[in-house]
């Protein structure tokens, strides 16, 4: 067995830390590569016809892995629906773009045209559907009686209300004609489901709103959601909602219905995956990684301010389980309830948050950090996230920046982007959710 080489002393050079945070996300995203992960996972050429459809910030790789393995002298056809930006050239599945996080037109349109696809399949035939994270609103088909336009209005609320993406998709289940399973009931054919996961648990009734797993939620569940995040949608979707609640609209299928039985779901990538890369790479340089899972979720701000008093702890020599050097890494969604107009998302925030917090306990000259979205966007910005070290806020008020300021308006790029602290990755083309490191010297 080789001998770990540290890399880092006590007072490493900040360069070198730098490099090794960000090697230390590069290697979360490449184990979540659909080029590299997909393959194996794919299912046997049928007798018919093999038709390949999706929707993702993944789906663009996920298509272009399919046609790399797919034997030339087998039929294979398909579309997929990837975010603006994130699309691919592809030779025999077309790759059409469309709104992201919230629904538009082309994504719409993209969608009649895969449920026509699907539905005009024959049990000689294969459908092959690649999921992965943003497909809730690239795929999206509401129900006959809520217009596009309601439906992109309650997504939009409910993204500035603070609600996480679970929550969410509930409701987006109870007003499609795709997700929640009905993807999978359109078909006669058999369904092979390879799924990328961006969700906690990694559920697949979770991942893209489901559209080829059973639902356990219901209607009740989905009023809910508007209730307990103050969300008032437009009159069709309450309307809608409150007939299904009635039972004058079908449920969504559950779990055992045996509609759903030619249905093969397979996990590709998932974040407890990327986590585990990521700590290899920290291992390597002679810091000890402890990965506190993939479902670290809450308030951006909260869940950071939270963990600080652990990282003081552990930069103290206080913890008695945990020693210098250490990096603590985390998976999962947080979220960022909306009260300004600043630039930065969920994963700047936290990364804010967490160096206002140790700042205040006295051991920011320990704390490195990195947070990053793994499909390469952090919130609206260009930005996949940022990082974090320890003359940062100092930096930035020496610019006239307040890092208080920034916070409380939702502005965290204000701080980082002025000091080049910014990860600008572009599209990814996989996602499974954030990746966050916190490095204690």
């Amino acid at each position: 067995m080789t001998a770990v080489q540290p890399v880092l002393g006590r007072t490493p050079e900040p360069d070198a830390v730098l490099d090794l945070m960000r090697r230390s996300f590069q290697a979360a995203v490449a184990a979540a590569d659909p080029i590299q992960l997909l393959a194996p996972h794919l299912p046997s050429p049928p007798t018919g016809r093999t038709l390949v459809v999706g929707a993702g910030k993944a789906a663009a790789s996920m298509a272009a892995a399919v046609e790399a393995a797919w034997p030339a002298d087998r039929p294979l056809s398909g579309l997929v629906i990837t975010r603006y930006a994130h699309g691919l050239a592809l030779d025999r599945i077309r790759c059409v773009e469309a709104g992201h996080p919230v629904p538009d037109q082309a994504g719409e349109s993209a969608a009649v045209e895969i449920r026509s696809m699907v539905a005009s399949l024959t049990k000689q035939d294969q459908l092959i559907v690649l999921v992965s994270g943003g497909g809730s609103s690239l795929l999206s088909l509401p129900v006959a009686d809520v217009s596009m336009a309601d439906l992109k209005k309650l997504t939009t609320d409910l993204l500035r209300s603070g609600a996480p993406i679970t929550d969410m998709n509930i409701v987006r289940k109870h007003l499609s004609q795709i997700q929640g399973g009905h993807l999978a009931l359109a078909s006669l054919a058999p369904v092979t489901a390879l799924v990328i996961s961006d969700v906690v648990g990694d559920d697949p009734s979770s991942i893209a709103s489901g559209p080829c797993s059973p639902d356990p939620s219901t209607y009740r569940d989905a009023l809910d959601v508007l209730d307990r995040w103050s969300v008032t949608p437009p009159t069709s979707i309450r309307v809608h909602l409150q007939k299904g609640l009635q039972g004058e609209v079908a449920e969504t299928p559950k779990p055992g219905d045996a509609r759903l039985s030619h249905v093969t779901t397979r996990l590709v990538a998932t974040a407890q995956q990327s986590l585990r890369a990521a700590g290899a790479v920290f291992a390597a340089a002679g810091v000890r990684p402890v990965l506190l899972g993939d479902s670290v979720t809450g308030e951006a701000r909260d869940v950071a301010s939270g963990l600080a008093s652990w990282v003081r702890d552990i930069a103290q020599d206080r913890s008695s389980d945990v020693q210098r050097p250490v990096a603590l890494i985390s998976g999962g969604e947080c979220t960022v309830t909306v009260r300004g107009e600043g630039k930065g998302g969920r994963c700047s925030e936290y990364l804010l948050s967490m160096g206002l917090a140790v700042e205040s306990l006295g051991v920011a000259d320990r704390v490195y950090g990195v947070a990053a979205d793994t499909d390469g966007i952090d919130g609206a910005s260009e930005a996949a996230g940022a990082l974090l070290t320890p003359t940062s806020l100092a930096q930035a008020r020496a610019l006239g920046v307040q890092p208080m300021r920034a916070l409380t308006s939702n502005d965290a790029l204000a701080v980082f982007e002025p000091l080049g602290l910014t990860l600008v990755t572009g599209p990814t083309r996989t996602n499974v959710n954030d990746y966050r490191a916190i490095l204690v010297l």
